[in-house]
């Protein structure tokens, strides 16, 4: 009776192990979700735009568009979510052309026509690039580049914006940090569940000194309010918080025109001045 039970126990021990191992191996393709053909340009949708291409510092060539904004004083470099490619955010770069900024907006490594494979570490490789395409080849000052996080982006946003002096940083729909978010998912379970990312939104915040916009739905159904909440809370002063109506992917459109006057708002009090 003891030995059929210790089989018993012996053989669901190894079920949960391989289960969490397997859950630990696919992380990579839970969360990168790359898609790689464009459909469409910002030509055709009737806005001016420059083809990018970037190398960053372990050699991966990038791809992104700049869109200028005639008579722009600001650049706002905008990191997407992570699912789809660059052709996908038109709304939102329409939304930061109409605000009068010129925009960035480049594809992570293994994303759009980007070469490579997309990793924790190389996102943020990724990102110091087009800092410094924009800073050593376009010879934008940094105090008038604003960074943009959507989501997955706003982990990148922050750690970028931690390691450089923008004139602001702007989080949207994003997560305080990879344990935070998992143990926010899956409850009870979240916390025997290994990560293969850090993703520490809410650790980089801290290091920010630039002000810092946060925007997040209680509506969200991926990302948690709370966790929007935690990355508002580390962040110091000056911070302002915006909670939008909506789902995780269209909370910024169906909080129109609140949304879209918040940024004004937040970009006249503290990036628009001189």
């Amino acid at each position: 009776m003891i030995q059929r039970m210790l089989s018993h126990v012996f053989f669901g021990a190894v079920l949960v192990g391989v289960f969490f191992g397997l859950v630990y191996w696919l992380q990579p393709t839970m969360v990168f979700l790359p898609l790689a053909r464009l459909e469409a340009t910002p030509a055709q949708w009737g806005l001016e735009y420059e083809d990018v291409s970037i190398q960053t510092a372990d050699g991966v060539q990038l791809h992104g568009w700049f869109v200028p904004s005639p008579g722009a004083d600001c650049v706002l470099l905008f990191f997407h979510g992570n699912a789809g490619n660059i052709s996908h955010r038109r709304e939102s770069i329409e939304i930061f052309h109409r605000l009068g900024l010129s925009v960035l907006i480049i594809d992570y490594r293994g994303y759009g026509a980007s070469g490579g494979r997309p990793t924790e570490a190389g996102l943020h490789l990724d990102a110091a690039a087009a800092w410094d395409y924009l800073v050593e080849q376009r010879e934008v000052s940094p105090d008038r580049i604003i960074v943009f996080g959507r989501s997955l982006g706003g982990v990148v946003a922050a750690q970028l914006a931690a390691q450089t002096a923008p004139a602001a940083l702007i989080l949207e729909s994003t997560f305080s940090s990879a344990r935070a978010f998992i143990r926010a998912t899956y409850g009870w379970l979240g916390g025997l569940i290994p990560s293969r990312f850090a993703f520490d939104t809410a650790g980089a915040v801290t290091r920010v000194r630039c002000p810092v916009l946060v925007l997040h739905s209680p509506d969200d159904e991926i990302v948690p309010f709370a966790l929007g909440r935690e990355v508002f809370a580390a962040a110091k002063p000056p911070k302002t918080f915006v909670a939008l109506r909506g789902d995780h992917n269209r909370g910024f459109l169906l909080s129109q025109p609140e949304y879209s006057r918040a940024l004004a708002a937040f970009l006249a009090d503290h990036v628009l001045v001189r």
